[in-house]
């Protein structure tokens, strides 16, 4: 019999600091889930939006418009272009961020491991955006090509500094893989202009891309891959009609890469407690754990046991639960009861 156990975070949680994320995951969710975030807590909140105020910063790196276009928490959302004349081989981009976040967060982690809130065995979980998501959404036209390999770069310098100072039995990382779903959908923002970025086919270049960031992580070091339709307003970018494209993606992604997933999560809209959604799933390739993304904050427990029994019909292995998305914008006040969705629907692990 097909059964709900487990849960996972794809990231982002709804709480000021990292310490009472964790606190808060683990006392709520401490048997279900295999890996704790830090809640993407500080700039990090709007996911990748402090991005373009790093890389304008860079000598040759110019913010478009003259005005700041405010987006919360004081960041400046304007788009980014190359200085004109600029070599691009010439770039250097000054720190992104994510590895001085690790190292904050992970001297938590282990504090809290040690006085026995957080239970050993537990992983620490870092979760990355893809150079795509950030090329493609602050920058256009020929400087994406140019940009690209120096942001690549930039980002796996990141990760091997989060390598080299977390204890890789302790480290679990995540792609978060959204704007090349909405590229592959071809949904609003993230068209034919977007698509014109590399040659070939569409698919063929995505998975390259995650193929190769997958196999940036060690085989020590735990890998999951999260697709998403993005959350903007608690809502995706486009609602995916069914599975099919994240089999799609998935599998090709699975045949690529030269390590095994650890993980994978994919989405699972709110109205979706029909078994036709979830049919895709039956071809899906082998991957050690499978969560879907069926907890919603509007249904809660009665919802998701709904979209339980509509994936449970199709699938004929055990998978966990989780959010569509990350639950760091969801409205304040909230975030208790949707960590405690996962453990009333899922079994432990």
């Amino acid at each position: 019999m097909t059964t709900a156990r487990g849960a996972h975070l794809t990231g982002s949680v709804n709480f000021d600091d990292a310490e009472k994320t964790m606190r808060t995951v683990a006392g709520i969710l401490g048997a279900h889930v295999a890996r704790i975030p830090d809640g993407e807590v500080g700039k990090r909140f709007h996911w990748i939006m402090f991005q373009p105020d790093v890389l304008g910063q860079a000598d040759g790196i110019e913010r478009v418009g003259g005005e700041p276009i405010p987006f919360g928490a004081g960041l400046d959302a304007r788009p980014l272009r190359l200085a004109e004349g600029l070599d691009p081989a010439e770039l250097e981009l000054p720190p992104l961020g994510y590895a001085d976040a690790a190292r904050e967060s992970y001297a938590i982690f282990t504090r809290l491991r040690e006085e026995g809130t957080i239970s050993a065995g537990t992983r620490f979980q870092v979760s990355l955006p893809t150079p795509v998501a950030v090329v493609g959404s602050f920058f256009t036209g020929d400087d994406r090509t140019a940009v690209e390999p120096v942001y690549a770069d930039a980002l796996l310098g990141e990760l091997e500094q989060i390598l080299e100072e977390v204890s890789h039995e302790d480290l679990a990382i995540q792609w978060d893989v959204a704007s090349e779903m909405g590229i592959l959908e071809g949904a609003s923002g993230y068209g034919t202009p977007m698509q014109g970025w590399w040659t070939g086919d569409v698919l063929e270049g995505m998975v390259a891309r995650l193929a190769a960031l997958v196999d940036a992580v060690p085989e020590d070091v735990e890998v999951g891959v999260h697709l998403c339709y993005g959350d903007a307003g608690e809502k995706h970018f486009v609602e995916p009609t069914d599975t099919a494209n994240l089999v799609r993606v998935a599998n090709a992604l699975i045949s690529a890469a030269g390590r095994q997933l650890t993980w994978l999560h994919l989405p699972v809209p709110i109205t979706r407690t029909d078994e036709a959604y979830y049919a895709p799933l039956a071809d899906l390739a082998d991957v050690p754990e499978l969560y879907l993304g069926l907890v919603h904050r509007e249904d809660g427990p009665e919802g998701a046991r709904a979209r339980i029994a509509a994936a449970a019909a199709v699938l004929d292995r055990d998978f966990g639960v989780a959010t569509e998305c990350g639950i760091g914008r969801a409205p304040e006040g909230t975030t208790e009861g949707i960590l405690r969705t996962h453990a009333e629907v899922a079994l432990p692990r």
